[in-house]
């Protein structure tokens, strides 16, 4: 069983054997898929009708942890087996290097940067080394105003900064599709970019970079990545991480 597992809407933080069992249930009634069409976004409304948790915090404080707080493409959405979303092909290349990391799969399909704000606190219930930010994407086919995810990614930075200053958070730049419109898509684009350099992030400029915009790497949907597609992924995001975990 790999360290690092989730399912669609069911979420399993990954039981380290040393001492540490995080268990997180999520009960769902229905979910949000966004999909784009000519010059237009489809989507449905998602509800959580009930989250309970149950959570066993760890005495093995020489286990780290690494946290990946996204929407379906974290959670992995439309995979066979949610243990290719990318987060577990990160927990691979970490053991594969025997580096004493546990990656937590963190993602929720539909999940959009209001929601993240909303759920950040109780996430940040748990001693976290890395934060690997991952969200706007939805917001972006939604056509949210630019300035309202700006200010809900910032407001998910400060609450991790103020209540764990030592972890180091990443933040995953996202792109949209033209069709959303060149002002639009550029304005989104650079909130990224700012959001990093004004709060000194460690930055993935395009997470899906090599991937976004190739058919033979996304499912039928044109949006959520394949089996390959979360490899790539993973190496984008490795080429951030790698060198803060092996430091």
């Amino acid at each position: 069983m790999s360290k690092a597992q989730n399912t669609h809407l069911l979420l399993n933080l990954p039981i380290s054997t040393a001492s540490k069992l995080l268990k997180f249930c999520y009960f769902i009634t229905a979910f949000l898929l966004v999909s784009c069409g000519d010059n237009k976004t489809e989507k449905t409304t998602e509800t959580l009708s009930e989250i309970q948790t149950e959570e066993t915090v760890a005495t093995d404080s020489n286990t780290k942890t690494i946290l990946c707080f996204g929407d379906s493409i974290t959670a992995g959405y439309g995979l066979d087996d949610t243990n290719d979303a990318f987060p577990s092909v990160l927990q691979q290349k970490i053991d594969a290097l025997d580096l004493n990391y546990t990656v937590i799969n963190s993602g929720l399909s539909g999940e959009t940067t209001a929601g993240g704000k909303g759920r950040i606190d109780w996430i940040l219930n748990q001693s976290i080394d890395i934060f690997l930010l991952e969200l706007g994407a939805n917001d972006g086919l939604r056509g949210v105003p630019l300035s309202e995810t700006r200010a809900n990614l910032q407001d998910i930075i400060d609450s991790v900064k103020k209540k764990s200053p030592d972890t180091t958070i990443i933040l995953a730049g996202m792109q949209l599709p033209p069709n959303m419109g060149q002002d639009y898509t550029t304005g989104f684009k650079q909130i990224f970019s700012d959001l990093a350099e004004k709060n000194d992030l460690e930055f993935v400029p395009f997470i899906l970079k090599d991937v976004g915009g190739i058919k033979a790497l996304n499912q039928n949907d044109g949006i959520h990545p394949t089996v390959e597609g979360h490899k790539i992924v993973a190496n984008t995001v490795w080429e951030v991480l790698g060198p803060l975990v092996k430091s």
